[in-house]
């Protein structure tokens, strides 16, 4: 499967934005889809998966309730709603998909074998 993500861009704190990844070459059924992110002199952290048969969802804890992420079936993408944004939430967004993962692996980016290209947000005033 091949990622396409976008959306990213300058934002003052407090605003939002509005990720998407969306696929191409197959659905994403059965599959997870994650969002990580990168920050200049900083390792990839986990941002958000859902699962998508199930929709399960997962966070983590320097997004919750703030961050959401959805999926739209018939555009076979994945969004990540970003409100309340920060400026530690600064970076590069990349998001991943891999399929059958359990969830003790969704947290982590050497699960995924599939990722995207990247899009920057940039949260600053």
């Amino acid at each position: 499967v091949q990622l396409q993500a976008s959306g990213g861009g300058l934002v003052q704190p407090g605003g939002s934005l509005r990720l998407s990844c969306a696929a191409s070459g197959r659905t994403f059924r059965n599959y997870v889809v994650g969002w990580f992110r990168q920050a200049p002199g900083k390792e990839r952290e986990f941002v958000a998966a859902i699962k998508w048969n199930s929709r399960a969802t997962y966070f983590a804890d320097s997004v919750k309730g703030r961050f959401t992420i959805s999926r739209d079936d018939a555009k076979n993408t994945v969004y990540l709603q970003m409100n309340g944004l920060k400026p530690e939430d600064t970076a590069v967004y990349y998001c991943a998909a891999d399929q059958h993962l359990i969830t003790s692996s969704i947290m982590n980016a050497d699960s995924y074998d599939y990722w995207g290209q990247g899009t920057l947000v940039t949260v600053s005033s």
